[in-house]
C-alpha cells in the first residue's frame, strides 16, 4: 500500500463557544493547501481511497484533494483519536490518503515505522505530507517522503 498521512490545513481559532470540531479552514489555509494538493500532482500521487477525520477543518482539507482521487472518500471517528488497531483494520487501497491532527498523526506516522508511538520524531505542520509504503501494520511500512506545505507548494509551482 501507498499510504499518504496528511495533517489538516491551517485552521481559524475557535470563536467564543464554539466547539473545536468546528473549526473551519482559513481563507489563508485553503490557497496555501491548493498548492499542496498541487505538489502532489505533479509528483503522480493519485489516490484510490482517501479517508479523513470528521472535525471541520479535516473534511475541508479533504475535499482540497478530491482532484487526486480515482475512488470514495469515507468519513471515520479514528482519525480524531489516538491511532489504533481499528484505523488499520478500515483501510482499503493501494493508494490511501489519511486526513488527520496533531498529535495522532505523528504518532500513528511513527507506529507504523516503528512498531510503537513517539510523534515527536515526526512533527507534521499544517498540510504537511508523509509518504509511506507496505502492509498497515505496526513496524511494518518504510518511510518514502516526508514533505512540509513549503516545499509541496514549491513544488506545484
Amino acid at each position: 500500500m501507498q499510504l499518504y498521512l496528511i495533517r489538516h490545513a491551517i485552521a481559524l481559532d475557535a470563536a467564543p463557544g464554539q466547539p473545536d470540531e468546528a473549526r473551519p479552514l482559513s481563507q489563508d489555509g485553503i490557497q496555501k493547501f491548493i498548492g499542496v494538493a498541487r505538489g502532489l500532482k505533479r509528483l503522480g500521487v493519485r489516490l484510490d481511497r482517501l479517508y479523513h477525520s470528521p472535525r471541520l477543518r479535516a473534511v475541508q482539507t479533504a475535499e482540497l484533494l478530491v482532484p487526486l482521487l480515482d475512488g470514495e472518500t469515507e468519513v471515520t471517528p479514528y482519525l480524531a483519536a489516538e491511532p489504533g488497531p481499528e484505523l488499520l483494520q478500515t483501510l482499503q487501497g493501494n493508494s490511501v490518503a489519511l486526513v488527520g491532527h496533531e498529535p495522532w498523526i505523528s504518532d500513528l506516522c511513527a507506529w507504523l515505522l516503528y512498531g510503537r508511538r513517539g510523534g515527536a520524531a515526526f512533527p507534521f505542520k499544517k498540510g504537511g505530507v508523509a509518504h509511506l509504503e507496505g502492509t498497515p501494520k505496526p513496524g511494518q511500512m518504510k518511510l518514502l517522503g516526508f514533505w512540509s506545505p513549503r516545499l509541496l507548494r514549491r513544488l506545484g509551482e
